[in-house]
Formats: C-alpha cells, sequence, structure tokens
C-alpha cells in the first residue's frame, strides 16, 4: 500500500508542465469586515469562450496563488454565505498577476427594490477537510446535533449514539474547536441536548496536521455554533413541532455597533423519544440448550436548555478579545419494561418469565466559560491567538428497578422478586489553556507554533442497594465506591510549510506529555499512566491544470481510553446485560495514509481518497455470556488493526431544478485480537453509501429525498446486519422570503434498526434494536436582517 502511494505521488510530481506559466495571486476577504475567507472556490475562466482553465481553494488567511498561460481570463468566486462574484476581464501577460484584495459582499442585499441572494452550498470540499453547512439540508430541522451527524457523509451514528467517522468510533468530537463537556461522559450520544438549530456548519478533518490535538485516531468532527459579525442588529428564530412529540424553540441574535459585538443563542426542547430493543439467545451448557427472549420497551422525556452568549470587543480590526459562556442542561426521564422469557431446549417449552421495570430520573447541568484574544500583525498571516476555557459538568442519576418472576402458568414466584435502587452522581472540572503564534515567511511560507495544556478532574460516586427479607434496603457487595479520573495532557507542536508554483508542503511535530491516574476510593485501587508521545504529520499538495489538486498526507494518531472505557462500575437497568469499562485498558496508537483528490468542474465538483490505519491496541468491545445466560460486555485491547478505505463525495447541479450529493465508502478490516482469545479475528469488507438529491419546485419551494445503505460486516465476535433508510423533507419560503417553513420525515419506512450477531463457544446471541424511531417534525424558521 505504501509502495502505491509514493508511485502514484512520484508520477505526480513528474508530470511535465508544457507551457509557459504565469503566477496569479489575491486574498479573498469579507465586504465589511475585511476578515479572511478560508477555502473559498476560485475558478479561472477564459474570457473568450467561458471555459474553465484552472481554479483552487484559498487558503486558512483568504489567500489563493495559481497559474496560467497567457491570455485574457476572468474570476468566478464562491464561499458559502456570500454572493458569488465575477471579476473583470484582465490579462495575463510575462509578468506575475495579482489582484490584491477581493471583497466578497454577504448573501443578501437589496437595491432598488431587486434582491439578489447567492445560496450557501450544503458541501464544500477542501483536501485537508470538507465543510457541511446545516441550513441548506433540510433534513436536519427540527433535529439534535446527532441527527445532524447522521446526515453528513462519512459519518454514521449507532443504535447507543456512538459517532463513527469512516466506519471508526475513535473520532474527536469538538464544539467551535474545543472539547465540550455535552461528549466528556456519554461519547456522542450527548449531542441529543443540543439543537440543529443552533448549529452553523460541522467540518470533517479526516488526517488532521500536527496543529490538532493527537487525540482521535480517525479524525476530528468539529461542530460550528452560529455566531455572525455584521454590523447592526440580526438573527433566526425557529419554532418546531414533531411527532413522536417534539417541541421546541430557538433562538440566534447578534448586535454589533462599532467595537462591540453581542452575540446569544437560546435553544430549549421537550422531546419523547420512544426505543425497543429485542434480544434471542442460546446458552450451551451440561448438554443443554437454555433460550431466552428478552424485550426492552422504553419511552424517555427529555427537556434540553442551551444557552451560550458573550461579545466580542474589537480594540481596532486587528486584535480582538472574546468572553463567551454557555449552560446547557438536560432534565429527564426514562421508563422502561423489560421481560424475559426462559426456554429449555426449545421455545416450545418455557421454564419461566420475568417482569422487570426501570424508573430514572436524570439530571445535568454544563456550565464553559471561554476568556479569548486574536491579534493580527500588520505582515498577512502574522497573527497570535490565545485562549483560556473552563468548564463544569455534573450528573446525577437516581434509578429504581422492580422485578417479578413468574411460573408458566402465569402464577408468581414471590421468592425471585427483587427492588433495587442506583444512585450515580458524575462530575467533571476542566481547564484548558491554549496559545497558537503563527509568522508567515518569504512569499508563501509559513512557521507555526503552538502549545496547550489540559487539566480534568473527573469522579463517580455509585452505590446500589437491594431490599433484603425484612424489607430494609442493602448495599450489594462491590457496587459502592468512589472512581476519580484525573488527567493533564500538556502538548506543544510546531508546523512548516511553503509553497513553490503548483507544489505546497507542510511538515509538522506535535509532543504530548499524557499523566493519568485511576483511583478507586473506598477500595484503594490506584492505576496510574504516564507516557510522553511525538506525533508527526506531512502534507504534500499538487495543483493540476483544469481545476484538480491532489495531496498526499500522514499523521500519527492516539485513541486514549476514555472515561467510560476505565470506569469499572456496571450498568444496572438490565439485570442480565451488564456493560462497564476496564481500568487496565491502554491508548490505541495509529499511523494514518491518505491521497486525496479534488476536482471542480462547471456543474459541481468530485473529490476522493484512498487512505490506510495501522493501529496498534486497538480497543474493542468485547462480550461474554455465563452458563445462567448473563452477560458482560466490556473493552479489551486486541493487537493490531489494519483498515483499508476509498472514498469519494460529490456534488452535481444536474439542471437548474435538480442538484445531487453523493458519498461512497469502502473499507477492509483486519483485525487481529489473538492475544485476548484464538478466535477473536475478522477480516471484512464492508461499505456504506448516501445519496441526496434537491428539487428545486419552484423559486420559494425546495423538495429533498436522501437514501442511506450500509452494508453488512463481519467482527471479531459475529456481525453487523445492514441497514437501510430514507428521509424526505420539503420547505417554503413565506413572509417575503424573511421566513421558510420545513416538513421533513426521517426514516419514512421505520427501517431504521441495528441488528447484530454475537457468539462464542457456549453463546449465540442475535440483537434486534431500534432507539430512533421514524420522525415528523414542522419547523418555521424566521430571519431578521438576513
Amino acid at each position: 500500500m505504501k509502495k502505491t502511494l509514493f508511485f502514484i505521488f512520484a508520477l505526480i510530481l513528474i508530470s511535465p508542465i508544457a507551457y509557459a506559466q504565469v503566477k496569479i495571486t489575491g486574498k479573498v476577504v469579507d465586504e465589511q469586515t475585511d476578515a479572511p475567507l478560508g477555502y473559498a472556490t476560485i475558478q479561472l475562466m477564459k474570457a473568450a469562450d467561458d471555459a474553465l482553465a484552472g481554479g483552487g481553494l484559498s487558503d486558512d488567511d483568504g489567500k489563493f496563488s495559481m497559474e496560467a498561460e497567457a491570455g485574457e481570463y476572468y474570476l468566478l468566486l464562491d464561499f458559502m454565505g456570500y454572493q458569488q462574484m465575477k471579476t473583470d476581464a484582465f490579462t495575463v501577460g510575462k509578468k506575475a498577476y495579482d489582484f490584491g484584495l477581493i471583497k466578497l459582499a454577504s448573501r443578501t442585499s437589496t437595491l432598488d427594490e431587486v434582491v439578489v441572494q447567492a445560496e450557501k452550498s450544503t458541501m464544500e470540499l477542501a483536501l485537508d477537510k470538507r465543510i457541511f453547512n446545516v441550513g441548506k439540508d433540510l433534513g436536519n430541522a427540527g433535529g439534535s446535533a446527532i441527527e445532524i451527524l447522521n446526515n453528513i457523509p462519512s459519518v454514521t451514528v449507532d443504535v447507543e449514539g456512538g459517532v463513527r467517522l469512516r466506519g471508526s468510533s475513535n473520532v474527536r468530537i469538538l464544539i467551535d474547536g474545543k472539547p465540550s463537556g455535552l461528549v466528556s461522559f456519554k461519547g456522542g450520544s450527548g449531542l441529543q441536548q443540543l439543537q440543529a438549530n443552533l448549529i452553523e456548519k460541522v467540518e470533517i478533518i479526516t488526517n488532521p496536521s500536527a496543529r490538532y490535538e493527537a487525540e482521535g485516531m480517525a479524525g476530528i468532527i468539529n461542530i460550528v455554533l452560529k455566531k455572525d459579525r455584521r454590523q447592526g442588529l440580526n438573527g433566526s428564530f425557529d419554532v418546531t413541532a414533531g411527532y413522536p412529540l417534539n417541541v421546541g424553540a430557538a433562538a440566534n441574535l447578534n448586535y454589533r455597533r462599532k467595537n462591540i459585538n453581542f452575540f446569544i443563542n437560546y435553544g430549549l426542547n421537550y422531546r419523547k423519544t420512544p426505543s425497543y430493543t429485542t434480544i434471542y439467545q442460546e446458552v450451551y451448557a451440561n448438554d443443554s440448550t437454555f433460550i431466552s427472549e428478552q424485550i426492552y420497551d422504553g419511552v424517555k422525556d427529555g427537556f434540553d436548555n442551551n444557552i451560550r452568549g458573550g461579545l466580542d470587543f474589537f480594540f481596532n480590526e486587528r486584535n480582538i478579545l472574546t468572553a463567551s459562556y454557555m449552560l446547557s442542561r438536560s432534565d429527564g426521564k426514562r421508563l422502561t419494561d423489560l421481560r424475559y422469557d426462559d426456554y429449555i431446549g426449545s421455545t416450545s417449552n418455557l421454564d419461566s418469565y420475568t417482569l422487570r421495570t426501570q424508573d430514572e430520573t436524570e439530571t445535568e447541568p454544563i456550565s464553559e466559560y471561554v476568556l479569548s484574544y486574536k491579534s493580527l500583525f500588520k505582515r498577512e498571516g502574522h497573527e497570535l491567538n490565545a485562549s483560556i476555557r473552563y468548564m463544569d459538568h455534573w450528573e446525577t442519576s437516581d434509578q429504581i428497578y422492580e422485578q417479578s418472576s413468574y411460573f408458566p402458568d402465569g402464577s408468581r414466584d414471590s421468592s425471585r422478586d427483587l427492588y433495587q435502587t442506583s444512585l450515580n452522581d458524575e462530575t467533571e472540572e476542566q481547564l484548558l489553556l491554549q496559545v497558537d503564534y503563527v509568522q508567515p515567511f518569504a512569499t508563501e511560507g509559513k512557521l507555526e507554533i503552538g502549545l496547550r495544556s489540559s487539566f480534568r478532574d473527573m469522579e463517580n460516586d455509585y452505590i446500589v442497594k437491594e431490599r433484603n427479607e425484612s424489607g430494609v434496603l442493602e448495599v450489594l457487595p462491590g457496587l459502592d465506591n468512589n472512581f476519580i479520573y484525573q488527567e493533564n495532557i500538556h502538548g506543544l507542536y510546531g508546523i512548516i510549510g511553503n509553497k513553490s508554483k503548483r507544489f505546497s508542503y507542510q511538515f509538522g511535530l506535535r509532543a504530548e506529555w499524557t499523566d493519568i491516574e485511576t483511583i478507586l476510593e473506598k477500595t484503594q485501587e490506584s492505576n496510574p499512566r504516564n507516557y510522553t508521545n511525538l506525533f508527526p504529520s506531512a502534507h504534500f499538495t499538487y495543483d493540476l491544470p483544469a481545476g484538480h489538486a491532489v495531496q498526499l498526507s500522514y499523521s500519527r494518531r492516539v485513541q486514549r481510553p476514555t472515561y467510560n472505557d476505565l470506569s469499572p462500575f456496571v450498568t444496572f437497568s438490565d439485570n442480565r446485560n451488564y456493560f462497564s469499562g476496564n481500568p487496565d485498558l491502554n491508548p490505541e496508537f495509529s499511523d494514518v495514509f491518505e491521497l486525496g483528490h479534488v476536482k471542480y468542474f462547471d456543474k459541481g465538483s468530485i473529490s476522493s481518497s484512498v487512505y490506510y490505519r495501522k493501529v496498534n491496541d486497538k480497543i474493542i468491545r468485547i462480550r461474554s455470556v455465563d452458563s445462567r445466560g448473563f452477560s458482560t460486555t466490556l473493552p479489551e485491547n486486541l493487537a493490531t488493526e489494519d483498515a483499508y478505505g476509498a472514498e469519494f463525495t460529490a456534488g452535481y447541479t444536474a439542471t437548474k431544478w435538480w442538484k445531487l450529493d453523493f458519498n461512497f465508502n469502502f473499507f477492509r478490516s483486519i483485525i487481529d485480537g489473538t492475544n485476548v482469545d484464538s478466535d477473536f479475528s475478522s477480516d471484512t469488507y464492508t461499505w456504506f453509501t448516501r445519496q441526496t438529491s434537491r428539487f428545486t419546485l419552484s423559486p420559494t419551494t425546495d423538495l429533498q429525498f436522501r437514501a442511506n445503505y450500509e452494508a453488512p460486516m463481519n467482527t471479531p465476535q459475529g456481525s453487523r446486519k445492514s441497514l437501510y433508510f430514507f428521509d424526505l423533507a420539503i420547505n417554503k419560503d413565506i413572509f417575503k422570503d424573511k421566513g421558510t417553513l420545513t416538513l421533513n420525515v426521517s426514516d419514512i419506512l421505520n427501517s431504521r434498526k441495528y441488528r447484530s450477531v454475537s457468539e462464542g463457544e457456549t453463546f449465540y446471541t442475535f440483537a434486534n434494536a431500534q432507539r430512533i424511531r421514524r420522525q415528523i417534525n414542522l419547523v418555521l424558521n424566521y430571519r431578521l436582517n438576513q
């Protein structure tokens, strides 16, 4: 694989350039603030016949550079939320041509009763990341952040809310480029608390440079919240009503006057989420087969509040101080009915059945404080960024379980009745300090250095009690302790990059010092981990004629065990299927190689990539079942994983009324787990695809249809079955184009069901789960001065 990538890249580098080329440069900025617009699309067009002669993207600082033969041209520039711009024709001679600043106007302006609007693209492509604009995807209206991610190419969400990128669950999720308490305890499922109406865009970075923290083997998902800096008052308001019950509202307001910019986002939502799971299990012991059928039917009532406010103070346009505060609070009530039917030999021979109920009350507030400073020096691209962030997060869960058992004839077996309680209090505090400095040199060169320190303390006070024969609640042995997690991570990085004609390069090195300790307070068990690692990265880009560009990249990444991966406490809602962490887990380390290509053409764009990941100490959850049929699932370090993949993403405007987006991902995963068990190995080929069509029915009405399919795949203990579902949405502009009414139906056929098989020497288990059912939402959006 490495030889193949090197050979392809070598061919690119030695491709002859047959014609004399002249450099064309410039910088794309906002018309009002002169802020640089990174990753704007620039197309070089021949003035004579409007043919595409070349193109590319602006960099992080809004700069662009391309080459062309002598002749007469014009530029077409596109950027999300801005009007498309066509420059005047210009002549390329023997000398370099510099446009200077090219200023783009925001996407809506009124001139003599003529409204000029430019549509924000749903997807924007860059070689090192893809940007997905939430507002233009009709299927996101009225949903949550977790549903947005499930609509994004390359990303899938499993039944537990776990987020996968290109088939890997080891992905780093950030909000506004920083860690968030929303994903601390619950992982990706915590994003259910964040309403889609508060999100501006999502960035997918599959092979990050040393600039980013090394966490996240598969890459980084960055969720960017809404914020504006235009002069005056502007904003938007959303009201949502849906079935199953989903009601909510959101407001995004921004006011700027001279050197002060105020912003506030507020969203509230009340939602009922029904779910069910069925499990069929066979256990082989003592020359007999014991069969159980388990049914879980539950509903969660959730009330979520999110508020985020702050201000930007402009000492001048080059020095900005920003202070912000975010409070997210979730209050939930979960009621679940469980039924266990137990058989001997076959399902025609019922031995007994058991009914169990769960009544859980949950409260989870999160506070985040941020202070940041940005200084832009006189030379373009010369800047300093510094920030301090403090997060305070706690969660309390109070649960009551009642269980009763019955003989086959329906008479009660009171000797097996249970009444149990579980109290789970979790707290988290994190302090994050970060400084980044960029120093340009020569014409296109750039040196970056930065440091980052994170201090994190978490506790989980856990106790389970059971009523004894005297009616007194007693603590169950081994289920009363306080788990303490202390994590300090310090990082230092340096990056150097430059460009010569069509070829650009970037080399980076990041060093991280990790100090982690877990403590079980009552039993005085301690597990300290200290290690230092280097994480190099390299990115090479070559711009080809006619709108083509390729990039070869490499990075080393780490996936440290999460808090839930390490916590030894077990979930207790189901007293036959336990889930817990493993304090002895080691981190995963991976080497990631990727070769990517982007092509822009008149009616769309296409990006493709091939990638390879070599993973050591692969973390996978392993299921074991005892002779009673009770299972325990906990993470283990398997030896290695070799993952190969190819991905294609395209956008195409077939006609003025039909636009298509397409994503296809194929990968092979070879896992060696023989270090744990001789049978824990798998070699699987699988793929998933997503296609979205958007139809313009009239100037004020759009229709969108999306199809999703995930192919089956093998796992070290069994397999996951195929999955498919379809979404439909329609919107209409109202109130003289100041409002939009959207109706969407996610999972039209109610077919989004996760099916899996787990097998061992003594058991066979088939699970069928649906945690997110068909949802119908009606959303009204109103825009103020936008």
